[in-house]
């Protein structure tokens, strides 16, 4: 009995392996999807790198660099010495911009870390059980879809206040439905098949059943909506800092160093141009990912 139990669990982790082997494959074909990757990877080295560096020199690049203001080198313009040039108050953009980094990706990453966590509870819970704790869970949902997201961000930001914390809370609570209804449509589905109806009769518990039957089995939408939710998060994030309701200066994030620097457009291409295609890359970069991973994920496209 063990003899035939261990056979089978080395089965079913070879079935596994092969499945991500293929999603795998599926990718890598998708050479748009792989410069996408590629992007991001060296955002994620450099972001990680910023914090690094912050700890062994006790923030002193940062103090000189980053956010230390010179006033007679304003707005200066590309050079080999400023490869971004400088911003309204002299300040090297390149050096904000790799530190600007790790605040939209990273705060865009937490915040639908929580998002896909409690959205995919609920959508979990009312998917399986169905009836009235579908109906009252959804209607809830759809209260909170009604209102767009940014919309709802600015509202919870303006009512809370501005900080960190806040903006995370206001992002999450607004991409929490996606995830929720992202969950429930396989969940709808899945919870009727065999290999649920046999931890049912084994005595499962329904939570037992929902987090390693279940939700495990229904991964691949919650994925290509995680990717591209990171990337509407950065937006969001980018949009309340533009806003003056995100991140406050003289934290170098990319959507308040865009607000601050349309004043001087005209006459400074520079400190507006390069925050805005850093954000405009990061989220091509994270769209295209998340088109590859559906092509990879699609059974349909598999066969």
């Amino acid at each position: 009995m063990k003899k035939l139990k261990s056979e089978q669990m080395v089965a079913d982790a070879g079935r596994q392996r092969s499945l991500w082997e293929e999603t795998w494959r599926r990718f890598k074909k998708n050479k748009l999807a792989m410069a996408g990757m590629i992007f991001m990877l060296i955002l994620v080295v450099l972001a990680v790198a910023t914090l690094i560096i912050d700890l062994v020199t006790n923030k002193s690049i940062y103090n000189t660099y980053v956010i230390k203001q010179d006033l007679r080198g304003r707005l200066q313009p590309p050079s080999l010495a400023h490869p971004f040039g400088l911003d309204e108050f002299g300040r090297d953009m390149l050096f904000r911009m790799i530190w600007g980094i790790r605040y939209s990706l990273f705060m865009g990453t937490i915040a639908i870390a929580i998002s896909c966590l409690v959205g995919g509870f609920l959508g979990a819970i009312a998917g399986y059980y169905g009836g009235i704790v579908d109906n009252v869970i959804m209607r809830i949902m759809d209260v909170l879809l009604a209102i767009p997201s940014m919309l709802l961000a600015i509202a919870i930001v303006a009512a809370m206040g501005s900080s960190i914390t806040n903006l995370l809370i206001a992002i999450a609570i607004a991409y929490i439905p996606t995830f929720a209804r992202t969950v429930r449509a396989p969940i709808l589905t899945i919870k009727d098949q065999e290999f649920v109806e046999a931890g049912k009769a084994v005595g499962a518990s329904d939570l037992r059943i929902i987090f390693k039957y279940i939700i495990p089995n229904s991964m691949a939408p919650i994925i290509v909506q995680a990717t591209l939710g990171v990337a509407g998060a950065i937006l969001s994030i980018a949009g309340l800092s533009f806003l003056g309701l995100g991140i406050q200066p003289p934290i170098p994030e990319w959507g308040a160093m865009l607000s601050n620097a349309r004043t001087y457009i005209r006459d400074s291409w520079h400190i507006t141009v390069i925050p805005g295609l850093g954000i405009m890359l990061t989220i091509l970069a994270l769209n295209v990912i998340g088109d590859g991973l559906r092509d990879a994920l699609d059974p349909k496209l598999k066969n």
